[in-house]
């Protein structure tokens, strides 16, 4: 039984901590976040993550995971730190670190014994140098301590299972004894290991991260090639994949990426890369067709619509910016509706567990509490999150409930001709 302490309570941190709590450590979980320490003692989660909530319930009742908001009680006997702290995006692209910095900091300021400080963190090509340089600093009497970068490669709504199946787990370390000894507290999950130095580990997280994303653009540019020349998308996807070398994964043409990683990772990739007097063609293309993405479903609707928004009534089916998670952050949904609405539209919206994420952020739409009522009295219905639900429901309703059968799948999550037979004025993604 190892001792940890993991830093940050979000998706990463929470994840991380109930994992390894459940491999049989002995793990504390710390937020300088008071409520959310608070809640997550009485039980409640502060995100939606399947198979979450059992996790950590289950290793709380065993006794092997608490949570506190005091740095003095997680270092106490902690032989490794994790620092899974966010990492936004400054005004200029780059990532800003004061959460990390502010982390590194109260973990020097703490340390009754020497320890392994992991970056779990996505970070810029460098922090890890930078962070030992703020502990060594900060540090009221010398003692040994080294760092170390394990990037995360976790999706949200599939984290518990990411983390306990991994395909890799990348490490970095200019220090091989404290590198051979995150190593050991990986391999219960019995997947291949890549150590490597800090630099390489860290250029690794956003190398896969921006790849991922380059993919999703590139299949929705050919979207829009295959609507010109009459070819299915899906066809050429399926096709594309069956590939080795390409691979079936994140090639589903759709109205594009979200989340807290693809959005942050891909422009902070693009500025370190001008900041060393490159030019990143290639990052900035696939972020400019992304966010095409959002402004071409918003014209879609609008011409399906005859040609104008004002006075009409929209409905969306989902909100999160993936499926099986409450995350809003950069969801495409954002921009869809504050198009919408500023088009002239009166826009509704159905999200399985994402609605009260969802309100502050989009004040201007009115949530309902299942598909139907969202579809009652709407010229048009567009599908925005491909929840599972939505796949399944009762078609000739939602047309008999529509004012008009205008439906714009942009997650392509409905067959073409079976919606035209029902009589839907009907739009997808590259098909």
């Amino acid at each position: 039984m190892k001792q940890i302490c993991v830093v940050g309570v979000g998706y990463v941190g929470l994840v991380t901590a109930a994992c390894f709590a459940d491999l049989g450590n002995r793990v504390t979980a710390l937020d300088v976040n008071e409520e959310r320490i608070a809640n997550l003692k009485k039980g409640v989660m502060p995100i939606y993550e399947p198979g979450l909530d059992e996790l950590v319930k289950r290793n709380v009742k065993a006794g092997r995971i608490h949570f506190t908001a005091s740095y003095k009680e997680g270092l106490k006997g902690a032989e490794y730190v994790f620092i899974a702290v966010g990492t936004p995006s400054g005004s200029d692209g780059s990532a800003d670190l004061q959460y990390v910095a502010a982390a590194a900091k109260s973990i020097a300021e703490n340390m009754t014994a020497p320890v392994i400080i992991i970056n779990k963190s996505t970070v810029p090509i460098g922090t890890g140098d930078w962070v030992a340089d703020i502990v060594k600093g900060a540090l009221p009497k010398p003692m040994d301590f080294s760092v170390v970068s394990c990037p995360e490669f976790l999706r949200e709504g599939a984290a518990v299972s990411d983390f306990m199946n991994p395909h890799r787990t990348v490490i970095g370390s200019l220090d091989k004894d404290a590198a051979n000894k995150v190593a050991q507290l990986h391999l219960p999950l019995r997947a291949p290991i890549v150590i490597t130095d800090l630099r390489t580990a860290e250029m690794i997280k956003y190398a896969s991260n921006a790849f991922l994303a380059t993919k999703i653009s590139f299949i929705n540019e050919l979207a829009d090639l295959c609507e010109r020349v009459g070819a299915d998308v899906k066809e050429v996807a399926a096709g594309m994949g069956y590939d080795a070398r390409i691979g079936r994964h994140f090639l589903d043409a759709g109205i594009g990426w979200g989340g807290s990683c693809f959005p942050k990772d891909v422009e902070a990739l693009a500025f370190m890369a001008k900041e060393n007097e490159l030019e990143p063609q290639i990052l900035n293309s696939v972020m400019e067709i992304n966010y095409r993405r959002r402004k071409d479903a918003v014209r879609i609707v609008e011409k399906l619509l005859g040609g104008s928004l004002k006075g009409k009534t929209v409905g969306l089916l989902g909100l999160a910016f993936k499926p099986n998670t409450d995350d809003m952050r950069d969801a495409p949904s954002i921009d869809i509706a504050e198009g919408l609405v500023a088009a002239g539209a009166k826009v509704r919206a159905y999200d399985p567990v994402a609605m009260d994420v969802a309100r502050p952020i989009l004040p201007a739409v009115d949530m309902f509490d299942e598909p139907y009522k969202v579809a009652d009295g709407a010229d048009a219905l567009m599908i925005v999150t491909e929840w599972n639900e939505f796949k399944q429901l009762d078609l000739e309703k939602v047309k008999s409930l529509l004012k008009s059968p205008v439906v714009f799948d942009g997650r392509n999550i409905y067959e073409p001709q079976r919606m035209i037979e029902m009589g839907f004025t009907y739009r997808a993604i590259g098909r």
